[in-house]
């Protein structure tokens, strides 16, 4: 997909393949169409391709197509609803219109994406995490799975949030995806945490043949209180999808987080090799987070300047 946004070149793409080369030039604007043909992840499609249009000569439509709600991905919901607003903060804007859900095995979802380019990318300073103020979600089935799946899921999180946080009320919708805008059979739940700051969290899961449904509610909502916990701005699985942003943007930015995952590091070191960008990886020092395991994760970006505005 970038070696087509590009008109780059790309050799040993290939499956079996341990290298690859690569040679791209000119980023350009327009339509592009990438497709995974099976459950592959369109939200993993939109995170490497989006870094490149931001810096393209026009505006972009990228038509991808895959699995929306697949495991081992971001689902398309977090991308919407805990991705999208916070990397904005960069200081572009990105529209995402889900045409189409896909589900593991078959896949078959389709989203189109349309951004503008920027001359540059303003770097973000998320420090200062609040309280918590809402909690939302939705639990969704999707093809032969009953309702009732979905309101067990939802019921059942709620239960397990209600544990910790009893003050506050915890809306998770229970949705029926209309037959036409889903593909296939699939069944999930993501529940989002919103700070007075405008720090978003999110525990998520999806269904497993031979899981029950209360089992796949109660781990979203285990996922979405650790995240909690941890003292962080962002949640263990937006810290690595920020990195290549802030190497590229012009200043220092900073995020708290909690502990830094491997994804995390993996990020930072390639922005580092590739990009020159330098990040000092720091414990938090804050009297509020002694007792936690939480980090600041500092960039210098490179002010990375779009030729073509």
């Amino acid at each position: 997909m970038i070696r087509d946004l590009c008109d780059g070149r790309l050799e040993g793409a290939e499956i079996g393949s341990t290298e690859i080369t690569f040679t791209p030039e000119k980023i350009k604007g327009g339509i592009h169409t990438a497709d995974t043909k099976t459950a592959g992840s369109v939200c993993l499609l939109m995170q490497v391709s989006m870094p490149c249009v931001l810096f393209a000569a026009s505006p972009s439509e990228l038509h991808l197509r895959g699995g929306t709600n697949a495991e081992m991905a971001p689902q398309i919901d977090y991308t919407v609803m805990v991705f999208k607003p916070i990397v904005e903060k960069f200081g572009f804007r990105f529209n995402c219109d889900i045409k189409t859900r896909g589900y593991y095995p078959k896949g078959g979802g389709e989203v189109i994406v349309r951004m503008s380019p920027v001359k540059q990318l303003n770097p973000i300073n998320l420090i200062d995490r609040g309280c918590v103020t809402k909690i939302y979600g939705r639990a969704f089935v999707a093809g032969v799975l009953p309702f009732k799946v979905a309101k067990d899921m939802a019921a059942a999180a709620v239960r397990c949030i209600r544990k910790e946080i009893r003050d506050l009320y915890v809306n998770i919708q229970p949705v029926q995806e209309p037959k036409d805008q889903a593909f296939g059979n699939g069944n999930g739940i993501i529940i989002i945490a919103e700070t007075s700051t405008g720090c978003l969290f999110a525990g998520s899961s999806l269904g497993k043949r031979g899981v029950n449904a209360d089992k796949v509610g109660i781990e979203a909502a285990e996922m979405l209180l650790a995240n909690l916990r941890h003292g962080g701005t962002v949640d263990e699985y937006l810290q690595d999808q920020l990195i290549v942003f802030m190497a590229l943007a012009n200043g220092v930015s900073r995020i708290k987080t909690g502990p830094v995952t491997l994804h995390t590091q993996t990020a930072i070191h390639f922005a580092e090799q590739i990009a020159k960008a330098k990040f000092i990886v720091r414990k938090s020092e804050d009297e509020e987070d002694a007792s936690k395991d939480t980090y600041i994760i500092e960039c210098q970006g490179i002010g990375m300047t779009n030729p073509n505005l």
